[in-house]
């Protein structure tokens, strides 16, 4: 059971090792872009490259889903993104439970964006767990787990792909200690919990009260959604890639404010150090360096970059 291309090596790997993949089942089709044309997911379309038959259930409640799964019969779900909760009936049809495969080491950044979060709050290192379900929200206990380190300037899409990497191995050797009876998934310390909840769009807008780091950390994590924004003479631009430093400004800046134009475009950080605008995305038009954003708008030192307040 997967949507997204989180798991893609998964099922590719499974299908490797030579398990017999009674079904793939994935979210129905959406429409997608202007023209609203149906798009489907990426689990989908690779089942189709593998023959393997593919199901699109809409509703796990349905009599319809039960039927579907007493006739596929599996003995184990794999589940990796994709994209809705199990209830309890599904959980504990297969024999030998519901593995999961996870974007964080557990129990940090239980929830729906775990590869995000973990950029934007800075942690130095991250990995993958497989997990055996339960009803809770990330809750169940553990079968394995691989670490790995975020690199300082490793962007969202770049850590997805990794550990989506990291994952595959992990969970045919999760189902090869399973069945065998010789690897016991551990209960997780909910006492160390943390949460990474569905990304909303305010989650992009930048506060430049904060440190330098902690707004190259958001940039990193939240493009290409929901993009980092802020606003420069009343539009919104988004900021695709920064850079922490540069020259210091002689003087004391406010927060916000552009210290450097000559060559590169610097704008004053909440704790006196100054981001680089690397890329840059005004409203309405193609991206461009920031050098070249501060050339083509004759920014002046002094002008300001602010907090977007509306939705």
């Amino acid at each position: 059971m997967g949507s997204a291309t989180f798991a893609l090596p998964s099922l590719d790997a499974l299908f490797e090792a030579g398990y017999t993949l009674t079904g793939v089942i994935t979210q129905p089709d959406k429409p997608t872009g202007r023209g609203h044309a149906l798009q489907s997911t990426p689990v989908k379309k690779r089942a189709h490259e593998l023959h393997l038959p593919v199901y699109e259930p809409k509703s796990l409640k349905a009599d319809e889903t039960r039927e579907l799964i007493r006739a596929l019969a599996p003995d184990l779900i794999v589940v990796v993104a994709y994209g809705k909760i199990l209830p309890l009936w599904l959980l504990q049809f297969p024999k030998y439970g519901c593995v999961n495969v996870h974007g964080s080491l557990l129990p940090r950044y239980r929830g729906a964006a775990p590869v995000h979060w973990a950029i934007a709050k800075g942690e130095p290192k991250t990995g993958v767990c497989t997990m055996l379900l339960d009803e809770g929200l990330d809750t169940g206990a553990v079968f394995l787990c691989d670490e790995t380190e975020i690199g300082a300037d490793e962007t969202t899409p770049e850590l997805y792909d990794r550990l989506a990497a990291m994952g595959a191995p992990l969970v045919v050797k999760t189902i090869e200690g399973a069945i065998a009876g010789t690897l016991k998934p551990k209960p997780q310390d909910d006492s160390q919990a943390t949460f990474a909840p569905i990304l909303k769009k305010a989650d992009g807008f930048l506060d430049w009260t904060q440190t330098a780091k902690e707004i190259h950390n958001r940039v990193r994590a939240f493009n290409p959604w929901p993009g980092t924004v802020t606003k420069f003479r009343g539009t919104h631009c988004k900021i695709l890639k920064t850079a922490v430093g540069g020259n210091r400004p002689p003087l004391q800046s406010e927060h916000g404010t552009v210290v450097d134009t000559k060559g590169r475009l610097s704008v004053m950080c909440g704790n006196g150090v100054p981001l680089e605008i690397l890329s840059i995305q005004p409203e309405n038009r193609k991206s461009v360096s920031g050098a070249d954003f501060a050339n083509g708008a004759r920014i002046q030192a002094g002008e300001k970059f602010e907090a977007v307040m509306d939705n």
